[in-house]
């Protein structure tokens, strides 16, 4: 699943059609197509791993989910989710969620949350961390409403880099190292950025799909599934230090882990 950077990618990439109007709008997608036709392109948004086309009376919210790709001015063989034409070209998605939203976008986003938004606030993700003490690091960063946009390849990197065990619980970090997490979750971010516009990001993983650690050249552990998130893992026992017990750890609410 593409993380926040990709879909920032995505959002610079269609800019070309931001002021266009929606000529033809067609796909899988069980929404009302009707309702885009005619409506001007007011702006291109994202939101963690939320692609948000703002249209003058309603938004569309796009999710690629596991498998969801983009073709712009080009076509895949097979049948988009959702098709736009403009005058000036089309934007193909396939395999992902389609939504309407009503109402403006504000209303229905927290901006604070989205680790690369120029509103991102590291002052109030620690107070809702904080308000977590029981939540393990690595669902922490996997959770959308502390880092929308986070995925599973800045969790593993961001806990590696700054040599937290992702079973370490929240409130046992010291305030250093809980702020260090903060902070690194949206440098990494846009390193993330910088490295995929490149097409180097795999070159600068430490951690993620590695086998051994680069600091104590012993093989990293990997996990398929771990923690509540279930995600795959991998990480250090040696220089990765774990916070707390959390072998008796007691589930706290649901999380808003976004699969990716």
């Amino acid at each position: 699943m593409p993380e926040g950077p990709s879909i920032v990618i995505l959002r610079e990439e269609v800019a070309a059609f931001s002021g266009r109007t929606v000529e033809r709008a067609e796909g899988s997608a069980k929404i009302d197509m009707s309702r885009l036709v005619g409506q001007a392109v007011r702006g291109f948004h994202s939101w963690g791993k939320h692609f948000l086309i703002e249209l003058e009376d309603v938004a569309v919210r796009i999710h690629l989910l596991l498998f969801g790709s983009y073709r712009i001015n080009e076509r895949k063989d097979a049948t988009a989710r959702l098709s736009l034409a403009f005058a000036n070209g089309e934007l193909n998605f396939y395999a992902c969620s389609v939504q309407l939203i009503e109402g403006p976008l504000g209303a229905a986003y927290d901006w604070s949350m989205d680790v690369m938004s120029d509103a991102w606030s590291p002052r109030t993700t620690l107070k809702r961390l904080r308000a977590r003490p029981r939540l393990l690091a690595c669902d922490a960063l996997l959770d959308q409403t502390l880092f929308a946009g986070s995925g599973n390849i800045i969790k593993n990197e961001v806990l590696y880099r700054i040599r937290v065990h992702p079973l370490s619980l929240i409130g046992e970090l010291p305030p250093a190292k809980l702020r260090e997490l903060v902070r690194e979750a949206r440098s990494y971010s846009f390193e993330f950025l910088e490295w995929k516009q490149a097409g180097v990001l795999k070159a600068h993983w430490l951690a993620h799909g590695k086998t051994a650690c680069v600091r104590c050249h012993i093989p990293l552990v990997k996990v398929k599934e771990l923690g509540r998130s279930r995600r795959r893992a991998f990480f250090c026992e040696r220089c990765q230090k774990r916070y707390g017990d959390s072998s008796q750890l007691v589930p706290e609410e649901p999380s808003a882990v976004d699969e990716g």
